[in-house]
């Protein structure tokens, strides 16, 4: 692509993990700067900047300047400069890094936004909870290479577990952990603080099993529930190690 390749560019929107915006401009010139690159029609631009200025939520900073922004609404800024302009293929790199739980449910819910409203969305991140909500397609790489490629749910299916039961439990002895090693489907079993991890590998009644068990050898938890194998999981299974930044 050229330098002024500019019919090309103005499809394109990239928002990099780096955040990149002037600090001696607020944030309603930073965004009307980005828009401008594209969009000449002041009437058109002003109304993409209030759309964009909504959509991440920063209509009570439009005056400020990014040296009094926290973390999460510079990250929220970043976003507004490189989408205000309407793109088609927007690119985002882990645009939730290292900001508070308010700011990435609003990026969330503004990413969720631009993809109901027809932009295709390349999104690239760690956080496997984050896939699992916006992605209608995920690729897992590892070292640059591709892993596997699908629907979250068909990722799913590459897990080998079916089933994870996770158990609060206090000061459980060592004869239950070894007795519930044996029941029928159990894969494996971890007993770590007062947490009990019971995973499966196939079976479709094992929660109830599970607590029939608990309950005739007259033993106490606090809390218990039952869930599907994660991405992480996925992750684990492909390449025998934990998700890492």
């Amino acid at each position: 692509m050229s330098p002024d390749a500019y019919d090309i560019k103005e499809k394109l929107g990239v928002v990099f993990q780096d955040v990149a915006v002037f600090e001696e401009l607020t944030v309603y010139e930073n965004i009307d700067y980005f828009c401008g690159l594209y969009i000449k029609d002041k009437n058109t631009r002003k109304q993409y900047i209030e759309e964009a200025i909504e959509l991440v939520g920063l209509e009570e900073f439009k005056k400020f300047y990014p040296k009094q922004l926290s973390g999460g609404l510079l990250r929220r800024l970043n976003i507004a400069c490189g989408i205000a302009h309407k793109p088609k293929l927007i690119f985002l790199d882990e645009p939730t890094v290292a900001v508070d739980p308010q700011s990435r449910n609003n990026i969330l819910d503004g990413i969720q936004k631009l993809r109901n409203n027809g932009a295709t969305i390349v999104y690239t991140t760690h956080y496997m909870e984050e896939v699992e909500i916006i992605c209608d397609r995920v690729i897992i790489l590892d070292k640059g290479k591709v892993l596997a490629t699908g629907t979250t749910d068909e990722l799913k299916e590459l897990a080998k577990i079916e089933e994870k039961v996770t158990v609060e439990v206090n000061n459980l002895d060592e004869k239950y952990i070894e007795e519930i090693k044996k029941l029928e489907n159990v894969d494996d079993v971890v007993y770590n603080g007062n947490i009990l991890l019971v995973t499966y590998k196939k079976g479709k009644n094992n929660l109830v099993e599970l607590i029939d068990y608990l309950k005739k050898e007259s033993i106490r938890y606090n809390k218990i529930y039952s869930e599907r194998p994660t991405l992480n999981d996925v992750f684990l299974e492909l390449t025998g190690k934990e998700l890492r930044d």
